[in-house]
């Protein structure tokens, strides 16, 4: 299985660098994002298999990089987690609403962010799994109408 991808959207070198570290270490392939609309050129150009992102940060902040991969079929369905310093629940209700798959506020320890990326992961790929008829599937579906076919002839 080809390594996961994980998209780091943060204007804080510190934060960016360590949770990369801390996630390149567990074995992610980690890209790195300084502000959101770096981190939305990266995210279309790259598809990757997770965001986290920051919201509070120059440019443009994670509710609109949220609100332009919501509107773009091939990043809407990419999981979205938000870390950030804002705790307040209105933010947090605000970021959910807008279609975030979780919300970690910092400072977040490593176990809560690895089970947050696992859990949304999982979810991710069973979704994937459940749209995506198997080729074997496809093939039955095929030589059954091709043999429907065949019987109408009679």
């Amino acid at each position: 299985m080809d390594q996961i991808r994980v998209l780091v959207i943060e204007d804080n070198d510190d934060i960016r660098e360590s949770t990369a570290e801390i996630l390149e270490l567990a074995g992610y392939d980690v890209v790195q994002a300084v502000n959101g609309k770096e981190g939305v050129s990266k995210a279309v150009s790259l598809l990757p298999d997770l965001i986290l992102c920051d919201i509070m940060m120059p440019e443009m902040d994670g509710y609109s990089v949220l609100h332009l991969l919501g509107k773009n079929p091939e990043t809407s369905v990419i999981p979205f987690i938000f870390l950030t310093a804002k705790t307040d629940r209105q933010d947090m209700r605000k970021g959910m609403e807008m279609g975030a798959d979780d919300y970690l506020t910092k400072p977040f320890d490593d176990v809560e962010l690895f089970n947050a990326i696992e859990i949304r992961l999982k979810k991710h790929q069973h979704h994937k799994a459940l749209n995506s008829p198997s080729l074997d599937h496809l093939s039955k579906l095929i030589i059954n109408k091709n043999g429907l076919h065949e019987l109408k002839k009679y």
